[in-house]
Parts: structure tokens; C-alpha cells; sequence
């Protein structure tokens, strides 16, 4: 498993994105509208298709869990997603450690991976993602 990328909540995924693309000589390196947020991906200096990326998360609605979560925390950190080849067998290993998640099985992601989440508590406070490729 490797860094795939950071999740940061924003209230304008745009003007954040247009200060750090300045502020870190970096570039948009994919940008979609996808479960109701406008979602876009920042390069992080890796490897083309593997990130890390820093990914920016502006939702379009008041109801879903960015929004509630900018409601509870403002703006900032949201999550850390890990990538892995086999996101079911890193969901069991989770579960077998007593970790609970948040998806009991991977669902659609942006840039139509495969991600699944774990609650926060275990890991340390962190929301973690597993994104499979």
C-alpha cells in the first residue's frame, strides 16, 4: 500500500485550488463533479496514475457527510486514502483487527476506483480511505 492522496473540506474547492496551484507550482490533475461534490485532485509530484495527490472536497449540497462535516469541523483535513491492490482483502484485514468501517463493501469512487472507509476512532482520529485502482 502507498499514499494515494489527502482529502481536504473546503467551501470552494475552486479558489483553494487556484492558491495552491500558485502557492505549490502545481497543477489540477483531474477535476469532477461526483456524488454531490465538486471534487478535484491537485499533483502531488508522483507517479502519474499513482499520486499522491492532495484532493480538494467543495459538496454541492447540505445533506451529505462533507457538508455535515465542514458544519461540525470547517474547513480542512478530512481524510487519508491508502491505496491497495485488493481492497476487500485490506477491508478483511481491518475487520480482523477489530477496526470498524464505514463500508462494509468498496463502493464507486471518484475517477471511478473502487474506495472504502474506516471509522475514525481506531485509527487515531484519522478517517481512512482504501482506494483500489
Amino acid at each position: 500500500m502507498h499514499l494515494d492522496h489527502v482529502g481536504v473540506a473546503t467551501d470552494d474547492a475552486a479558489e483553494l485550488a487556484a492558491l495552491f496551484v500558485e502557492l505549490f507550482d502545481t497543477e489540477i490533475a483531474h477535476e469532477e463533479t461526483f456524488d454531490g461534490m465538486h471534487v478535484v485532485f491537485l499533483d502531488g509530484g508522483g507517479d502519474e496514475d499513482d499520486g499522491p495527490y492532495l484532493e480538494l472536497l467543495e459538496p454541492l449540497t447540505d445533506d451529505g457527510a462533507v457538508a455535515q462535516f465542514l458544519d461540525r469541523e470547517g474547513a480542512g483535513l478530512h481524510h487519508v486514502a491508502v491505496a491497495t491492490g485488493d481492497i476487500t482483502a485490506a477491508l478483511e484485514t481491518a475487520e480482523k483487527m477489530g477496526i470498524e468501517t464505514v463500508d462494509d463493501e468498496p463502493r464507486p469512487g471518484a475517477w471511478g476506483h473502487e474506495v472504502a472507509f474506516l471509522h475514525p476512532g481506531p485509527t487515531g482520529g484519522v478517517l481512512v480511505e482504501f482506494v483500489e485502482h
